[in-house]
């Protein structure tokens, strides 16, 4: 059970895991997990950490078959400007390893962003907080529980 699991249960929400196994040579996870998992790469979501020019950490969140787009990020948290964050930081500010990031349960709740391409799913794929664990549920339980933004981010 990992923090993103006990989040959810928390908050009442249904979920369906899928476990897998990892290879620790894959840097890849997102692909590693679309394979699989076995569903479309556009339901399966990659939880990116980022830095918007206030020094605000937030949390993106981003089919793995896409690109986060850095500006439309800012733009969507209302700043003009966004890097990656520095793997050091998200881990461990999220109490995560990289590739495993989810967005849940999180050590500091973050203000966090969905690619609007999430709403087209019935339910889509997200880290269940290690890797070789993946969450799944709709991405309007997400959306609610995040209070996450909804924006075109890739």
């Amino acid at each position: 059970m990992t923090p993103a699991c006990r989040a959810l249960d928390a908050a009442g929400i249904e979920y369906t895991l899928h476990p897998y196994e990892h290879d620790p040579s894959s840097t890849s996870y997102g692909d590693e997990a679309v394979a699989a998992i076995g569903v479309e790469p556009d339901r399966v979501f990659k939880t990116l950490m980022a830095l918007l020019d206030t020094d605000e950490l937030v949390v993106a969140i981003v089919p793995v078959s896409s690109m986060l787009d850095l500006k439309a990020l800012a733009s969507a948290l209302g700043t003009k400007r966004a890097t990656m964050a520095p793997v050091a930081l998200a881990e461990g500010s999220s109490g995560y390893v990289a590739g495993g990031i989810s967005p849940f349960g999180q050590r500091t709740p973050r203000r966090t962003a969905i690619d609007e391409i999430a709403l087209a799913c019935d339910t889509i794929f997200v880290s269940g907080g290690r890797r070789g664990l993946d969450l799944e549920l709709p991405p309007s339980q997400l959306i609610s529980l995040l209070q996450a933004t909804v924006a075109t981010l890739v």
